[in-house]
């Protein structure tokens, strides 16, 4: 489907006056200062993904408005998060998913950057005040893939897990994918695997674990594909909501940043990110409760104007009780049906699935 992208010339405008007074001051010390002045600062992780990700980022924008490509408009920031320190935790334990994005939007808050760009899947359904999601890029596939270690090969195209022999240990560190595992197989064992996609690879490679999981958008964009044994089809293992897209925050009073961001806007990307996160609105679980949102637009007829289809996930992290419903509707109420099945698997899901425990 079209994304319905405003033309760059919507864009151009802005920008060029943000250009403009780059270049009078570049003239002219001591010129008269706008809103922003250049270089744009852009906020992430240091991981080989994240800059990655940044880097596309940047390339679609400046494509909007080739004057500040060679100006050096855009300067990177990276930043090291919580997340990324420690290593040998459960998210959970130290804090959340959230931590992924603390310093980085810490420094968004305080005006050090003026932009942030994150991985949907590891952005927290409510912002810190003052921010807001100003953009979401177009979906890379959002799927899980199975990567064995050496001595493991695919044998059943339609049971992925026979691969994996009785007791055998995947190194994980996702209780979404453990407990849709663990509902199939109850006899794997998991270990905790963390760490950029190269650290966990290295680690499968070294036989610390039998096999580990992985996004597959995040193997594609970093040209690793081929890693992937088996890619898991979302009726399989549902995928994280957000996983695949690429998400860009910003102040909220910052309208002129909001604007411009705008206009790369993937709408397909928004509406999908829009129910997804909804549901994990009204869930309200932690990351120790496995829960899995995927959405997706389908055309109800060729020519027509596309569905929007969500299934949702609940379970228990060891496997014993799962939860998979689906719902469909308009993209344009994309928000209500994300909320309308949180409300129902929560209502039909035992009441320690939600629970906090430390």
């Amino acid at each position: 489907m079209d994304s319905a992208h405003p033309s760059p010339a919507v864009l151009s405008p802005a920008l060029q006056e943000i250009a403009a007074e780059a270049a009078a001051r570049q003239k002219k010390a001591g010129g008269h200062s706008g809103r922003h002045s250049l270089p744009l600062r852009v906020g992430t992780r240091g991981s080989p993904l994240a800059l990655v990700q940044t880097r596309a980022f940047l390339t679609t924008l400046t494509k909007f408005c080739p004057v500040l490509r060679d100006m050096g408009a855009f300067q990177e920031h990276q930043i090291n998060t919580t997340g990324d320190q420690v290593q040998n935790r459960r998210l959970a334990e130290i804090g959340g998913k959230g931590l992924f994005a603390k310093e980085i939007h810490e420094a968004l808050a305080d005006g050090r950057i003026d932009f942030a760009v994150h991985s949907l899947k590891d952005l927290e359904t409510t912002l810190p005040p003052g921010l807001v999601l100003a953009c979401t890029l177009k979906r890379e596939d959002a799927r899980d893939a199975l990567i064995l270690g050496p001595s493991l090969a695919p044998t059943d195209p339609d049971d992925p897990y026979s691969a994996l022999p009785h007791g055998a240990m995947v190194g994980c560190a996702s209780v979404r994918r453990q407990a849709q595992m663990l509902h199939v197989r109850p006899d794997l064992q998991f270990g905790l695997l963390r760490g950029n996609v190269q650290t966990r690879l290295d680690k499968l490679a070294a036989r610390q674990c039998d096999a580990t999981l992985l996004a597959l958008a995040g193997l594609k964009r970093l040209g690793m594909a081929d890693r992937a044994s088996v890619v898991l089809a979302p009726t399989m293992m549902v995928p994280a909501a957000g996983q695949g897209i690429v998400g860009v925050t910003v102040r909220e009073d910052d309208i002129e940043l909001r604007e411009l961001l705008s206009a790369i806007e993937d709408y397909e990307a928004r509406a999908v990110a829009t129910a997804e996160r909804a549901l994990l609105a009204e869930l309200d679980g932690s990351c120790r409760t496995p829960i899995g949102g995927y959405a997706q637009l389908i055309p109800v007829v060729a020519g027509g104007a596309p569905e929007l289809h969500l299934t949702g996930l609940v379970a228990r992290e060891d496997g014993s009780f799962l939860l998979k419903r689906a719902i469909s509707g308009a993209p344009e109420d994309a928000a209500r049906l994300g909320h309308e099945l949180g409300r129902s698997l929560r209502r039909d899901s035992p009441d320690d699935i939600f629970e906090e425990t430390l």
